[in-house]
């Protein structure tokens, strides 16, 4: 799943980042409250964790604003208020997790994925792909009753070219859903990726061209 991340301290960002992205997540960080409004109003991100004091704008007027313009995403909040009249504010603002710091990485990992299952994708909502059906929130492919088991970084192109229905998805928009937007990798990695799904999916009659200068289309046998 994508994870957008909006965390001022920047070593405190790194650990979530890096633990996140361990456990087959992509993050976007931003560590301004000012960037970040703009930034949430347009990402397609699965879930977002926001700090509540913040630079330029605090995670609370976010939040609000988010849930003003029906956002519905799951929001958890960091901060290091821990009285219960500050935690109300944050739930009553639209929260729907609240995580006090200090925190163990292993609890926060926790939450995200309860988080996460609560958006309970309805089984009709499968994604059918050629021959193949792909399930977004459990992020499994399964061919008939067979589930495929790729890594999570291709699993990550695969979600990312199939997203765009057939259309064709420029090397650094797949670099980005892969690892986060900003990330400091080289685009050669995406090409070495994009390389092995080509070869795992081939069996199952999906085909990845390269569009030179362009970037990668996805398309499927009928």
């Amino acid at each position: 799943m994508r994870i957008t991340l909006v965390e001022d301290n920047v070593s405190l960002a790194k650990g979530i980042n890096y633990r996140l992205e361990d456990a087959g997540h992509a993050v976007d960080v931003l560590h301004d409250g000012s960037a970040a409004e703009g930034y949430l109003a347009r990402d397609q991100a699965d879930l977002v964790i926001l700090d509540i004091n913040l630079p330029g704008q605090d995670g609370l007027s976010l939040l609000k604003q988010m849930r003003g313009r029906g956002d519905t995403r799951p929001v958890i909040l960091l901060t290091a208020r821990a009285d219960t009249e500050d935690r109300v504010t944050g739930l009553d603002a639209g929260a729907d997790d609240y995580l006090i710091k200090p925190f163990e990485m292993a609890e926060l990992e926790a939450r995200v994925r309860a988080l996460l299952r609560r958006r309970d994708i309805p089984q009709q909502q499968l994604r059918t792909f050629g021959a193949l059906q792909f399930d977004p929130a459990a992020r499994q492919l399964f061919d008939g009753q067979t589930e495929i088991d790729l890594p999570r970084r291709e699993m990550s192109v695969f979600e990312c070219l199939l997203a765009v229905e057939g259309r064709t998805v420029s090397k650094t928009a797949v670099l980005d859903h892969v690892y986060g937007v900003g990330a400091d990798v080289e685009e050669t990695v995406v090409e070495v990726y994009v390389s092995r799904l080509r070869s795992r999916l081939k069996q199952y009659g999906i085909t990845i061209r390269t569009r030179r200068g362009l970037g990668y289309q996805m398309s499927a046998e009928t």
